[in-house]
């Protein structure tokens, strides 16, 4: 239980900020600060027995059938992580505290804040790969908003979705992945993929699997050719590019290799794909950083590069290799967190990060300027400094790599040239930014910020120092317990001693340090020819162009199919139907007269089914005929209606028969309001071939539908109807088996499309908002408006049929778990009830008399379907599990209760707020006929 707390804290914490967001700024910060710190507080308490080699667990079936639990696990690399995410998410929430202005919507950043700290914590801990990809997408979304926080700003849009998409992507192809790696495995729990290594890397699978998940892991972690998002959310506040640049998204991707090292490592696919890809993102993002001339743009590409360095260190395969990885992702994380919050201050306090400008800033600011020189300093692998400790057994490691053959010299070479590019520009940072003369252009003067603001960057460059000077003290407890969870066994020898004699590591980190000096000597030389030589590749740019075209060719292809026709909308979907159902009945060969004595019997056809049959064919075919004459073939469309209502009642389906004459009455008061805006007929626009056209069609789709349902009955089938039967009042608790299976045995389904109907509802409100629509013209056709607003008759018939049709609505819903009704024709009646009173009184009167509004009756309804499905979780039973039982009352005697007619109170109130919000939106839209009688209120006052 305590693993679930460490990722709910965060998650439900997040309405603390918000909730104090009217108060004051440090209010706020106290909110974010006391949920992170309290989920801190709860994995440290469990580190004795981490750091003992014990993995805790919580496990709760959510839908087993679909191998989906929502279990979790704390293991060393986990608490790693968690350490991370809540350590330094506690510390950017105190420096975000000073950095954002006191008009900033605090409420918000701080709320998406801790939901982002607890996707990422979800992620880490995660022990089922579905419940990680869930996650994933989570941290993908919430970066998006808090990259994009200052939206007023094209270039933040533009980053935010920049990273959306590509990270998106990304994550679809890890679903691929992640199913694949599942399937072979035989499970997705993470426990038994672990031990599932040999297995997984000897299947045909394997390649395919290792790909996508790859794919999926680089694109997170910004490693080339993907890694044009990550400078593009530069343009996030500095907190924001702090925590998520530092410890939490762009490590998301490594945390996946280290997660799967155990079982996707140790083939030369997984050295290729993964180590060639950090092999190229190291050198590419050092060389790129030592030209940017913005600071977080400097930061944002030596990111990139040591995000290569440990994609590299996990591609080579080897566990030592993994524990240089797992070291060096501890390491970055304390030196760029505060390396950017450096640079944070820098910005606030001087107004620009255009290191061109910032000259001499040791001066203004000695005390942020010792803080960075530091972090830098560790950035470059200066000895006495952590980042010295993790790149020397880096070094060390591309030294033992026999797997290249003759191209063994390749990677200690690359390696060495990228710590000299590193170096180089860390001392850029160090000599551009805080000494190099005196400030240019500065929009104001700067000086040091508030003392608090620099407590964050004051412990991580302890700990920069700490880790550096005394490393088996401080780190190496940790680093022991989380790269023993990656290498999935025992560890290799390692040393975290400072100084290793003169050996050949020793030798390339001085090439490092010499190399990285003398270039930027020379830096003037080497950036003309930088300028001059090199073309200007642009990702972001090609990501740009890439979008434009993407564009273009969806903009031709709408202009080519989506010209405002709706036949030739509705053509085009019977034409493809049409084609997908022959294809599908000539690969299979279907039989559509099967053999004899194969064939089920036909159903008699008495005289009132074939009278019931020739009526609906009649309707059918005048509505067809008649359809320019909207009001005439609105109420032909309502018999037609009624017919299929008595043919569900004469098939025993008594529950369909009253939902479809509830659904046709509001679908009847739908298009006349929609009519109320429309000519009374519409002219004859189709051509002869077009309606040949037409009629084909539809010849070619009735003959369709009859082919495949004549298919379907003339062959005897096993149906499941039967289980549904047998098991209803046993398992459901109900006997009317059509409202048994749709708030018990397919809830899950129910759930789902009451969750879209209340969507479909807010989106009709919303495009409905506001909107002035032109009423057709009164002479047109003929048509006459009543000029009597309130027909007192209809006034007052309606009041009175109200109190009736709530109790009939009421009894429908009460009794519909044994017998036909349910929530959903209850709300269908209860609503049309409403809309009378809408009809016959106006909408202003009627909404005055409501004690609730449309929205908050959806909202509740909504609220209570999903609470009731989730309640089996506290009897530790799965999502949606019902029970039911007997209660005996005095006078009454036995009363039936059963969970799942609260299920459908939710379903119920669902369907009445979003009916009447759509229809009530409808009614009140306004008229721009000039008139002001008419645009208050135009059809409900009619």
């Amino acid at each position: 239980m305590t693993v679930l707390l460490i990722v709910l804290i965060p998650l439900l914490g997040a309405l603390l900020p918000a909730l104090l967001s009217a108060r004051s700024r440090t209010a706020c910060a106290w909110g974010a600060a006391v949920p992170a710190a309290a989920a801190l507080a709860l994995t440290l308490y469990d580190s004795p027995r981490v750091f003992h080699g014990a993995t805790l667990r919580a496990a709760w079936d959510w839908l087993p059938a679909m191998h989906l639990r929502l279990s979790f696990m704390l293991d060393g690399l986990g608490f790693l992580f968690a350490v991370l995410i809540l350590g330094i998410g506690l510390l950017v929430i105190l420096y975000a505290r000073y950095y954002l202005s006191a008009q900033e919507a605090f409420g918000r950043f701080y709320a998406l804040l801790l939901l982002f700290m607890g996707a990422m914590l979800g992620l880490v801990l995660s022990d089922n790969v579905l419940l990680l990809v869930v996650f994933w997408e989570l941290t993908s979304l919430v970066s998006f908003l808090l990259i994009g926080y200052w939206y007023h700003l094209p270039e933040a849009r533009r980053g935010a979705r920049m990273a959306l998409t590509v990270t998106g992507l990304g994550g679809l192809a890890l679903l691929a992945g992640l199913l694949l790696l599942g399937h072979i495995a035989g499970s997705f729990e993470l426990s038994v993929i672990l031990q599932s290594g040999p297995a997984v890397r000897a299947s045909p699978l394997y390649p395919a699997a290792l790909l996508l998940i790859v794919l999926g892991a680089l694109t997170k972690s910004a490693q080339f050719p993907f890694h044009f998002w990550l400078p593009s959310a530069m343009t996030a506040p500095t907190p924001v590019s702090a925590y998520l640049h530092s410890a939490t998204m762009v490590k998301a991707g490594v945390f996946l290799l280290a997660r799967l090292f155990p079982v996707l490592s140790g083939t030369d696919a997984w050295l290729f794909l993964v180590g060639g890809a950090g092999l190229a993102t190291l050198l590419f993002g050092a060389y790129t950083a030592l030209f940017k001339h913005d600071l977080k743009g400097l930061l944002a590409y030596s990111t990139i590069s040591h995000l290569g360095l440990i994609t590299l260190l996990f591609g080579m395969g080897t566990p030592l290799a993994a524990v240089a990885g797992v070291f060096h992702i501890i390491n970055h994380a304390i030196f760029k967190a505060s390396l950017f919050m450096a640079a944070g201050i820098i910005d606030h306090e001087a107004g620009t990060r255009d290191m061109r400008k910032l000259n001499g800033m040791w001066k203004y600011m000695p005390h942020t300027a010792a803080l960075a020189m530091v972090a830098a300093a560790a950035m470059a692998g200066v000895p006495l400094l952590n980042g010295f400790l993790s790149k020397e057994m880096f070094f060390s490691e591309t030294l033992t790599l026999h797997r290249l053959g003759q191209w063994q010299w390749l990677l200690p070479t690359v390696a060495t040239l990228a710590g000299i590019f590193s170096v180089a520009y860390s001392v850029r940072f160090i000599h551009d930014v805080f000494f190099n003369g005196e400030p240019v252009d500065l929009p104001r003067i700067p000086h040091e910020p508030p003392r608090y603001m620099k407590v964050p960057v004051e412990v991580l460059v302890a700990l920069c120092l700490l880790v550096g000077i005394v490393p088996n003290i401080t780190v190496a407890p940790l680093l022991r317990t989380a790269a023993a969870s990656t290498v999935g066994g025992a560890l290799p020898y390692y040393s975290l001693g400072i100084w290793h004699g003169f050996n050949l590591p020793l030798v390339m980190s001085t090439l490092a340090l010499a190399g990285g000096i003398a270039i930027y000597a020379g830096r003037h030389r080497l950036f003309g020819l930088h300028t001059r030589l090199l073309p200007r590749l642009d990702g972001a740019g090609v990501f740009a162009a890439m979008i434009d075209a993407l564009a273009a060719g969806s903009g031709y292809l709408m202009q080519r199919l989506h010209n405002g026709s709706l036949q030739r909308y509705l053509a085009t979907l019977l034409v493809v139907v049409l084609g997908a159902g022959a294809v599908a009945l000539w690969g299979n060969h279907v039989q559509l007269l099967p053999a004899a004595g194969t064939r089920n019997p036909p159903t008699p056809m008495d005289a009132v089914s074939l009278s019931g049959t020739a009526v609906l064919a009649l309707a059918a075919a005048a509505v067809v005929r008649l359809h320019h004459r909207r009001l005439t073939a609105v109420i032909i469309l309502g018999v037609v209606g009624l017919v299929v209502a008595l043919g569900f009642a004469r098939l025993s389906a008594p529950d369909l028969a009253l939902t479809q004459l509830a659904v046709e009455v509001v679908t009847l008061i739908l298009m006349l309001l929609a009519l109320y805006f429309l000519p009374q007929s519409t002219p004859r626009e189709s051509s002869t071939p077009r309606r040949l056209r037409d009629a084909t069609l539809a010849l070619l789709s009735g003959l369709g539908a009859a082919a495949l349902t004549w298919a379907m009955m003339a062959v005897p089938h096993h149906s499941i109807s039967r289980f549904y039967l047998d098991h209803s009042l046993s398992g459901g608790g109900g006997r009317n088996v059509v409202n048994v299976i749709l708030v018990d045995f397919r809830g899950f389904d129910t759930l789902g499309e009451i969750t879209v109907l209340g969507i479909a509802a807010l989106g009709v409100f919303a495009l409905l908002s506001g909107l002035s629509v032109a009423r057709s013209d009164a002479a047109e056709g003929g048509r006459k408006w009543s000029g009597d607003r309130h027909p007192p008759m209809l006034a007052v018939v309606t009041q009175l049929l109200l109190p009736l049709a709530l109790m009939v609505s009421l009894y429908l819903l009460l009794r519909g778990h044994n017998q036909p009704g349910g929530g959903f024709v209850a709300g269908l009646v209860t609503a049309i009830a409403l809309i009378l009173q809408h009809l016959a009184s106006g909408t202003r009167w009627a909404e005055r008399r409501l004690p609730l509004g449309h929205r908050p009756v959806l909202g509740i309804g909504l609220l209570i379907a999903t609470a009731t499905a989730m309640a089996s979780w506290l009897f530790g039973a799965p999502l949606l599990t019902s029970t039911h039982g007997h209660l005996h009352l005095p006078l009454i005697g036995d009363v039936e209760l059963a969970s799942a007619m609260v299920f459908d109170l939710g379903v119920y109130l669902t369907v009445v707020g979003a009916v009447m919000l759509i229809l009530a939106r409808l009614g009140a839209v306004s008229s721009d006929d000039g008139a002001s009688s008419r645009t208050e209120d135009p059809l409900w006052k009619r």
